[in-house]
């Protein structure tokens, strides 16, 4: 059930986190992308119920470079996929598992990440058709979990805890089998300037590379 690399792969190699900018204004957008480029984030989403996503995931696909995957989280519905898809997304990443909107995003050939809790779920998705698994909520699951989902699932799917990871707590997660992370609060909440978000970009890339 591997699945071959691809541009997904590549950038989470590079630097595997996902900026998640929940609440971010278009306005804000193209600089606080800038920044995290610039700090060496490869893969930067755009939650749906933030202020007019769809025109920060425009600007950010026509500001930021061709290796920098950008997409929607928080994407509930299949029809929100096409609208994702319009704008030059190309990752659809969501709170759950529901066969219907991976199915939609593979269709419109986009990247996604779903949402698992269990590894029922997981395999599920899988065979879905899902890209990369988004381990939700992290707080609840644990290292603990990602180390025994590790030892069933492939070596190359990529697990990527989601909810309240910090610099200081990756290491556990990545010494227990977590090829990467997605980043919320800890790196972006609305209201932070361009330089905010760099500092915090730094802090958690100095993590990764230790």
């Amino acid at each position: 059930m591997t699945t071959p690399p691809t541009p997904l792969h590549d950038a989470l190699a590079r630097t595997g986190m996902i900026a998640i900018l929940r609440g971010v204004r278009p306005t804000e957008v193209e600089a606080i992308g800038a920044a995290l480029y610039e700090s060496g984030f490869r893969v930067i989403e755009v939650p749906l119920n933030s202020p007019q996503p769809l025109d920060s995931i425009a600007t950010l696909r026509r500001s930021l470079p061709a290796d920098c995957i950008v997409g929607a989280g928080t994407v509930l519905q299949p029809q929100q996929v096409d609208q994702v898809a319009s704008v030059g997304g190309q990752l659809i990443v969501m709170p759950h598992s529901d066969a219907a909107v991976i199915g939609a995003a593979k269709r419109a050939g986009l990247y996604c990440a779903p949402g698992v809790a269990t590894v029922t779920e997981a395999f599920a998705a899988l065979a879905a058709g899902a890209d990369v698994l988004k381990m939700f909520p992290a707080e609840q699951l644990g290292p603990t979990v990602v180390k025994a989902w590790r030892a069933v699932i492939a070596p190359g799917i990529a697990l990527l805890p989601v909810g309240g990871i910090t610099p200081q707590g990756m290491a556990v997660f990545r010494q227990a089998g977590a090829s990467g992370f997605g980043l919320g609060s800890a790196l972006y909440t609305p209201g932070l300037s361009a330089d905010e978000v760099r500092q915090r970009a730094q802090a958690f890339v100095a993590a990764w590379a230790a």
